[in-house]
């Protein structure tokens, strides 16, 4: 199965790295606004920072789910394109909340979009999968036919 699923494990690969980046940030601001943890409050700018990383680390079980699930079950090279837009959003999301707790919004609600997206792209695979296993029907075979 693996030599199936290399799209899907550079993207986690790659994903593992952006979680890396946004602590090593993190660990910079506190440094330099001179924040020893285990405090985790100090100047605005270092707090904002703080709660991009902390959303970010969140967020990031529910995205590995729903990404490893699209593309084992309903395809890979979907799920990869999601994903690296995911990772897009998330960096613009971290980099928007490090700046102005405004601008975290847009790349927000963008990032939640595709999570959404990434999770009915898996259960609408995993319940074809189940059909076809359990019930003989290949739904997405029937939804390919010419009417």
């Amino acid at each position: 199965m693996a030599e199936n699923s290399i799209l899907l494990a550079a993207v986690s690969i790659l994903s593992a790295s952006q979680q890396i980046y946004f602590a090593l940030k993190v660990g910079k601001a506190r440094l330099k606004y001179k924040i020893l943890p285990p405090a985790v409050t100090g100047l605005p700018e270092f707090e904002r920072m703080f709660r991009a990383q902390l959303n970010c680390v969140e967020f990031y079980p529910i995205f590995l789910i729903t990404f490893w699930m699209a593309g084992w079950y309903f395809n890979q090279v979907s799920a990869t394109v999601l994903g690296l837009l995911y990772m897009y959003a998330r960096h613009r999301y971290f980099q928007g909340y490090s700046e102005d707790a405004a601008k975290r919004m847009p790349p927000f609600r963008v990032s939640l979009g595709i999570l959404a997206l990434l999770a009915v792209l898996g259960a609408l695979g995993i319940a074809n999968s189940f059909l076809d296993e359990y019930l003989d029907i290949d739904a997405a075979k029937k939804l390919r036919r010419p009417f």
